[in-house]
């Protein structure tokens, strides 16, 4: 029997590729199934991506309410007097100690030399009591022995007037002059008295502890201090402003320089600087001292610097506002009340200088995720 030859073709499975490429060609080719899958997936991944960044933020709290702030002052002086010289011009660095301006030192040089004076007479006074109280118990040693032999006489006129030897009259005499002698001694004594006071009750009391000496002393310092203060110089390290307003000539009274700026010079300081934040009191749940800080200045957008929050006030903005808020009107609306944050600058890698007044966005790093509270709790 002969063999029968069967032709046949081989069958190749189609592979995943091709089945990959055919199911993405008949979705391509079925629209209202390509919208399903699309809002399906689109749908699901931005969900998940809203998830995902709300799940792990809530870390960072920014606010771009925040400004740059140096300590300042108008400096001036706490003396009366016509300016004589201004050692300093806007825009000047000046460290601690140095000269803004003067005044004229004439007037309270005078009044520091009469002071000296007095505090001279002084001595010369407490050395004159001193004699005065010696020369005063002279008298009443006298006036003692005055008395004494008054009342020696008067006795013995008494003696004879009890043997009708003598008159009514001459021992009315007599006693009236011991009485003379007796109130002269209190007399005296009571002066010498008001003399050793002045000594403060001792007559070797040395004549720098005397109440007199002190008290010129007293005004001899004070002379000296308002002489010392016709200098003024800067408390500390800054730049100086509002100089033209102050110049030679000008008369500076101390009561007004609290309300006037042309009786001082301004100065900012160049060191002490910080950054407050006014902050919504939401923002505030995990904020605390210590937190680090990282920060833009609109004046150099291209750096970034860094700092740690130094304290939160204990009041809100309105809390110290002139006219606070009262929230006992019927048609009251809450509003969320922003709390003062300060923040003390750690570095500044650009070395550029921060001037009082510029505006920042401050970025403050709580260390808290909300992943972290909804799981851990706080």
């Amino acid at each position: 029997m002969s063999a029968m030859r069967t032709d046949s073709v081989d069958y190749a499975a189609p592979g995943v590729g091709s089945r990959i490429k055919d199911w993405a060609g008949n979705i391509w080719t079925d629209k209202a199934r390509l919208r399903r899958i699309g809002m399906i997936w689109g749908v699901s991944l931005i969900a998940s991506l809203a998830l995902y960044f709300y799940l792990t933020g809530g870390r960072y709290v920014s606010s771009d309410d925040a400004y740059v702030h140096a300590a300042k002052l108008m400096v001036s002086t706490d003396v009366s007097g016509l300016v004589q010289d201004v050692d300093v011009h806007e825009g000047q660095s000046v460290k601690a100690g140095d000269v803004l301006f003067r005044l004229d030192p004439r007037p309270f040089q005078i009044a520091l030399d009469t002071a000296r004076a007095t505090l001279a007479q002084s001595v010369q006074t407490v050395t004159a009591t001193r004699a005065q109280y010696r020369a005063i118990q002279g008298q009443i040693a006298s006036q003692q022995a005055q008395a004494n032999l008054a009342a020696k006489t008067y006795g013995r006129y008494a003696a004879l007037q009890r043997q009708n030897a003598i008159s009514g009259t001459q021992v009315d005499v007599a006693r009236g002059a011991l009485q003379s002698a007796q109130a002269m001694v209190v007399s005296l004594q009571q002066q010498a008295s008001q003399i050793l006071a002045q000594l403060n009750g001792n007559l070797d009391l040395p004549v720098e502890q005397t109440p007199a000496y002190q008290h010129a002393q007293a005004a001899v310092a004070e002379a000296q201090r308002q002489l010392d203060h016709t200098v003024v110089r800067a408390p500390f390290d800054g730049i100086v402003s509002s100089v033209d307003s102050l110049q030679p000539g000008t008369l500076v009274i101390s009561a007004m320089s609290a309300f006037t700026t042309t009786s001082a010079v301004g100065l900012i300081a160049s060191k002490n600087i910080w950054i407050d934040a006014s902050l919504k009191e939401t923002e505030l749940t995990y904020i605390h001292k210590g937190n680090p800080v990282d920060f833009t200045v609109d004046t150099y957008p291209s750096c970034s610097f860094t700092g740690a929050v130094d304290s939160i006030s204990a009041g809100s903005d309105s809390t110290f506002s002139a006219l606070p808020s009262e929230n006992s009107s019927g048609n009251w609306v809450k509003v969320v009340q922003r709390i003062p944050v300060r923040i003390k600058i750690t570095d500044n890698p650009c070395n550029v200088p921060l001037r009082a007044g510029m505006s920042t966005v401050i970025s403050v790093d709580t260390g808290h995720r909300r992943w972290y509270r909804m799981f851990y709790g706080n």
